[in-house]
């Protein structure tokens, strides 16, 4: 190898390659975190809403199986048993058009599709996949929602080795709770959320008196335990624009519609879809 001798004149030149060189400084491995430092701050003024720096939450690794392909118990409600669409609607009121095959629906461009039924409090049992093999980064990989009237949103993301900002990952409270920790199978994997939420209420003067508040798990992992939401997911109504801070809309019927999202064509997979309602222990049958 021909050595070089740098001169004083070298000297530019040789600050340009530190600044430019991983060697030099920053991790060649570290990869940039989608996010907003410009956002409002959430409550409790540390983190603002999708904020990059978050901590990323712990992995862990799910059992080969938990609620996979679990049959519905004798009170729920099948909304999705793999072979039509016959229980969900377009947001118009139209038929769901949705591609269904192999006991699977799948995302298709045109918006999302939500149930015909509603219920006020549930058990709430769904699985999904993420395309495989994976394309896309952060908010594009593999992204859909579960949402609740359209207002309230359990985030769908591929998060299986890849980053975002955290309260956007997959089990997240979409722009409010990252998931407890991060349960993700790899793409192409089916995966279960089990949802219990319970809707907000107000009284008859119109003041919220009882916050909406959900409990989830992530292949069989409690990554939400029983949140209570700050107000209604940004980005998925007019209510809450995104990147804002999140607020209730007026009110609204205990009663609520499950959605799923439709978000920029990713192909994500759902089946085994049922609901149940929450009755009260004294409640007679």
């Amino acid at each position: 190898m021909k050595m070089t001798t740098l001169t004083l004149g070298s000297i530019p030149l040789l600050a340009l390659l530190i600044l430019r060189c991983p060697a030099f400084g920053a991790d060649p491995d570290a990869k940039q975190i989608d996010g907003f430092k410009d956002t409002q701050m959430l409550p409790g003024g540390k983190w603002h809403v999708h904020d990059p720096d978050r901590p990323q939450p712990a992995v862990v690794t799910p059992g080969a199986s938990f609620s996979q392909s679990a049959p519905p118990p004798s009170d729920a409600e099948l909304l999705f048993n793999g072979t039509d669409l016959s229980k969900w609607q377009n947001s118009h009121g139209g038929d769901a058009t949705w591609k269904v095959l192999d006991g699977y629906m799948e995302v298709t461009p045109g918006g999302g599709i939500r149930t015909r039924g509603k219920w006020a409090d549930f058990q709430l049992h769904v699985e999904w996949a993420s395309p495989s093999p994976a394309t896309g980064t952060s908010q594009g990989r593999g992204n859909s929602g579960i949402l609740i009237n359209g207002l309230y949103e359990v985030q769908v993301l591929d998060s299986y080795e890849a980053k975002t900002y955290p309260d956007g990952q997959a089990a997240a409270i979409y722009g409010q709770s990252p998931p407890l920790v991060n349960a993700c199978k790899p793409p192409g994997e089916w995966q279960t959320y089990d949802i219990i939420f319970e809707s907000p209420r107000w009284d008859n003067k119109g003041e919220l008196v009882k916050k909406a508040c959900a409990t989830v798990l992530h292949n069989g992992v409690v990554v939400q335990n029983h949140y209570q939401f700050i107000g209604c997911t940004d980005g998925i109504s007019s209510v809450v624009p995104w990147q804002s801070l999140s607020k209730y809309s007026a009110p609204h019927p205990p009663e609520v519609f499950i959605e799923l999202q439709e978000h920029g064509a990713n192909p994500v997979r759902y089946r085994n879809i049922w609901i149940r309602h929450l009755g009260e222990s004294d409640a007679q049958p």
